[in-house]
């Protein structure tokens, strides 16, 4: 009985990373979880984002996670090529046990300029670390708990877990073209490969055949300016892992409420939904305060368990931080991206 619980464990965080990977609606604000190779795509020099999501509150135990990032770009030689080191952390809780997953994953990601006129770069990508899952063992219900059919937790039972954790190294890369077009327009298109090392996350030391199987991800992305204090933004994501797809896009509209005179420093609002496909349609508000931004998002379920969730997904948050190295010039004002903030 025991290694049957750890095994339908292990292959519960199995489906849920080849189902989801920890994505999030507001997927382009956490970059290194799409592709490593968007690290430091921006302009600024250092970039530090957070967000946190709840969901699946109207069906069951809520499923919380949360991240946090950091990227810091450095200039390269006199060629106009950029070095971004970063760091990606996230943190999930989910179901009655209380399934933990904690990654800490550094990034390196380098930046060749392909054309300095039109601010293309080639960037390449690696990223890696340390994953560590566990359970709350004191929240299972084992059948020996059971007394006259009635469940106690204080009920003794003959079941011993020696193992409710398990670390392993995770490993991802990944490749990402970006350019600019006109005086503020931009896009990318990039390609990333996850768990390509198939890291062993069983939590019973016999069973070494559950594995994290290769992620395969194309990212894109489009700016371009509608007139002078408005534009569109377009994000898309499509994923494989196994026999699991999804996609996930949409667009964003914002408008200038409040711009300085030399047209760098704004307030920005933007408001706009993506749709995940065969899951949820999310609507979107942001706004951008100058060189920090702020969004809310909510997941209208429309996936098999619409019934259940009466159309309720989750709330998700976002908040981060641009800014510029004192003394450095030019140095961030090279990477041109898909962004809010011009």
């Amino acid at each position: 009985m025991k290694k049957q619980l750890i095994a339908i464990i292990s292959l519960l965080l199995a489906s849920n990373a080849m189902a989801q990977d920890l994505s999030f609606s507001q997927f382009y604000e956490k970059p290194l979880l799409r592709n490593p190779a968007l690290a430091g795509v921006f302009d600024g020099d250092i970039r530090v984002a957070g967000i946190f999501r709840n969901q699946w509150q109207s069906v069951t135990v809520p499923y919380q996670t949360g991240a946090l990032s950091v990227e810091m770009k450095f200039p390269v030689g006199n060629a106009n090529d950029y070095l971004t080191l970063g760091l990606q952390t996230t943190y999930d809780v989910a179901g009655d046990i209380k399934l933990k997953r904690t990654q800490i994953l550094p990034v390196i990601n380098f930046h060749k300029s392909l054309n300095e006129d039109y601010d293309s770069y080639l960037s390449v990508a690696f990223m890696g670390g340390a994953v560590n899952s566990q359970f709350d063992v004191s929240k299972l219900k084992l059948d020996d708990q059971y007394v006259a059919g009635a469940f106690s937790a204080s009920n003794p039972t003959q079941q011993v877990f020696s193992n409710t954790g398990v670390t392993y190294w995770d490993m991802a890369t990944g490749l990402t073209y970006s350019q600019g077009f006109g005086d503020n327009g931009s896009w990318y298109l990039g390609a990333a490969l996850f768990h390509f090392n198939k890291p062993k996350v069983a939590f019973y030391t016999n069973n070494q055949t559950t594995t994290l199987l290769n992620k395969f991800t194309v990212n894109g992305g489009l700016t371009a300016p509608t007139s002078d204090a408005n534009r569109i933004v377009l994000f898309g994501d499509y994923s494989q892992q196994g026999g699991s797809n999804q996609f996930c896009g949409g667009a964003l509209y914002g408008t200038d409420l409040v711009q300085e005179y030399d047209g760098d420093d704004k307030v920005s609002l933007y408001l706009g939904a993506f749709y995940r496909w065969k899951d949820a349609l999310v609507p979107i508000v942001k706004l951008d305060y100058y060189n920090t931004a702020v969004g809310l998002s909510y997941d209208v379920n429309v996936s098999k368990l619409k019934t259940a969730s009466q159309l309720r997904g989750g709330f998700e948050l976002s908040l981060s931080y641009r800014g510029k190295f004192l003394g450095r010039s030019l140095a961030g004002e090279k990477m041109r991206c898909v962004k809010f903030i011009f």
